[in-house]
């Protein structure tokens, strides 16, 4: 089974974007030495809680700083940009860390709705043409010709000996469809939408046509903490609730702190819902989130699994990623 790695470049309390880079950096050198297959970052805008906006800038930092890991896109909001830039950004990439570069591409819009308005400045073409885009996309990047005839002759440059890892993240059965459709390795966010992840991940396999791949290939996206105290992982289980409960009140902060969370005064509908969003997340010792991982995998048939972990403390993090790399006995 390989386990891989999800960033989000999360800011903590009184903290700030820079060190949150620095944090990820740290984190992926330290995931590298640990024997993790791939280090994702993420895309978010308009945000004062998740640094990373970028990821094609980030990559390289994070390809450089690192030796083995591989490295790409958890993803790339295709539906804002151009198909023919991503594919010059990550061939550039590709160019310079070959062999270790991906590319996650996902159809949601990563921000609010006047943000992603933003994105798309000047872009007359709406979500419908996301499955347009990512034919061209796989064709620019396989040095093919495109789908789309204005484009016939145009190439991509740098032209490079290897390709970077195309893969379609989905939260939703209709992304999946695509990543079915065209042939491609389907990464799902289980920390997103955990009811209907086997389905939807079964669904996939059964409609999977040859294209890019011959086969389905199939990554689990899921949330975990791993600690080997009780009390820890109950307050770390309350800061995870606390800040869906700031989201859903527009309430643009980190998520608390350990200390807060133990004070937060929960209201009744609150711990409710505290409760009902277990099966988003799995908070616990290495043997209970190996278990409830391994059951997840059993489900879903899953070749990998990519793993988000958010702590409020950054050394609660490391060690989160460290005691899951020997619970699964992973090996640089």
């Amino acid at each position: 089974m390989k386990i891989s790695v999800l960033d989000q470049s999360p800011i903590g309390v009184g903290d700030n974007a820079s060190h949150a880079i620095n944090q990820t950096i740290e984190l992926a050198q330290h995931c590298d030495e640990l024997g993790y297959h791939r280090y994702w970052l993420a895309e978010h805008h308009n945000s004062k809680t998740l640094a990373s906006c970028a990821p094609e800038i980030l990559i390289a930092r994070v390809a450089r700083e690192t030796e083995r890991i591989r490295v790409g896109s958890g993803g790339v909001m295709l539906s804002h940009y151009s198909p023919y830039k991503i594919a010059e950004n990550f061939k550039l990439l590709e160019a310079m860390y070959p062999g270790r570069i991906d590319l996650g591409v996902g159809r949601a819009p990563g921000s609010d709705g006047i943000t992603a308005a933003a994105l798309a400045y000047g872009n007359k073409l709406g979500i419908e043409y996301y499955p347009t885009k990512i034919k061209d996309l796989m064709a620019w990047i396989s040095e093919e010709k495109p789908y789309s005839d204005a484009f016939g002759d145009l190439q991509v440059s740098p032209s490079t000996l290897t390709t970077p890892e195309l893969w379609v993240l989905a939260s939703s059965r209709d992304s999946a469809m695509y990543a079915a459709h065209f042939g491609l390795p389907l990464s799902f966010a289980h920390f997103i939408a955990p009811n209907d992840t086997a389905e939807i991940m079964q669904a996939y396999r059964d409609a999977f046509t040859p294209g890019l791949l011959k086969k389905p290939k199939l990554a689990l996206g899921v949330f975990a903490i791993i600690t080997n105290d009780d009390e820890k992982a109950d307050l770390m289980r309350k800061a995870r609730e606390i800040q869906r409960i700031y989201r859903e009140k527009g309430i643009r902060k980190p998520a608390p702190t350990l200390d807060q969370a133990k004070n937060y005064p929960f209201t009744t509908n609150e711990l409710e819902g505290l409760n009902n969003k277990r099966s988003r997340q799995i908070i616990g010792s290495p043997d209970n989130v190996r278990k409830q991982i391994d059951a997840l995998v059993t489900q879903t048939f899953a070749d990998e699994v990519i793993v988000l972990t958010i702590t409020s403390d950054f050394n609660d993090r490391l060690k989160s990623y460290e005691l899951l790399s020997k619970s699964f006995q992973l090996s640089a």
